[in-house]
């Protein structure tokens, strides 16, 4: 697991998921403004690893539907064509020398995992690793207290 996301960073007691976002005393507006626009990156290189992993399922996908057409086209007796997708498309690399699995282990180890290490560094450092500062006071300013569905807290 990523540094910057560690097991037990924060709890799943209800009664104290407020504090595990709250502003840690003698933080400023500009640090938790900072640490959102951190956030905001983390949030979004997450989503951009989905649309790898889902590159990865449907290349792979790709590969059996290939080997599909390969064994149909020799059931139509087209033997030669059949041949060719099987010797130069079925398992073919889908870059120099690297299938998607490849590519997928070589990004975590090279970027994903150094990047939400830092990621966990910096909100360690400026906001006693707590997530969702800035999120959880927004939350706070824009509920209207007291209203159904806007409770601060699950048991409420």
């Amino acid at each position: 697991m990523p540094r910057g996301y560690r097991v037990g960073m924060a709890t799943t007691d209800p009664a104290r998921r407020a504090e595990d976002n709250a502003r840690p005393p003698g933080v400023g507006d500009d640090v938790v403004a900072a640490v959102r626009k951190l956030t905001e990156a983390v949030e979004t290189l997450e989503r951009a690893r989905g649309r790898l992993y889902d590159f990865h399922h449907l290349v792979g996908r790709v590969d059996f539907l290939f080997e599909d057409a390969a064994d149909a086209l020799e059931a139509a007796g087209r033997r030669d064509e059949a041949a060719r997708l099987r010797a130069d498309v079925v398992g073919r690399n889908v870059l120099s020398g690297r299938w998607t699995y490849q590519v997928l282990e070589e990004f975590d180890d090279v970027y994903y995992r150094p990047v939400t290490a830092i990621d966990g560094d910096v909100r360690d450092a400026l906001v006693g690793g707590r997530r969702h500062v800035f999120e959880a006071e927004l939350q706070r300013k824009r509920r209207t207290h007291g209203r159904p569905g806007h409770e601060s807290d699950p048991r409420a």
